[in-house]
């Protein structure tokens, strides 16, 4: 058995976006804080609307890969019912949301066509 696609070493970072809704937004808050305690991540902007390609409201958390062992599994069990879109950063937009996410929660429509290349 042989394993195709980008090895590990290339993916530079990983980018978790959480998704709230006006009814969940405290939730939503309170995770943000509690990662903010726990980990040295890199805290994105907190959106009100869908940005990019996702689909609802939602505020990104950038970390290293050395975190990821440690992260992910606090974030499965701390997510307090929010969903969260996991993907690596390797250079291809387009791959990393399509082709190689992780979802926790429910699984989302995302749109991929702002990374169309013209």
């Amino acid at each position: 058995m042989t394993a195709e696609g980008a090895p590990p070493a290339a993916i530079e970072s990983y980018h978790a976006h959480v998704y709230f809704d006006a009814g969940s937004r405290e939730a939503a808050q309170t995770l943000r804080d509690a990662i903010t305690e726990a980990f040295p991540v890199e805290m994105g902007r907190w959106h009100e609307k869908p940005v990019g390609p996702h689909p609802r409201w939602s505020y990104q958390v950038a970390f290293a890969p050395e975190l990821f062992d440690a992260l992910v599994p606090w974030l499965m069990v701390n997510r307090n019912g929010l969903t969260i879109f996991l993907h690596p950063n390797t250079g291809d937009d387009l791959t990393d949301h399509r082709d190689y996410p992780l979802w926790m929660g429910e699984l989302l429509e995302l749109n991929l066509s702002i990374f169309d290349k013209a």
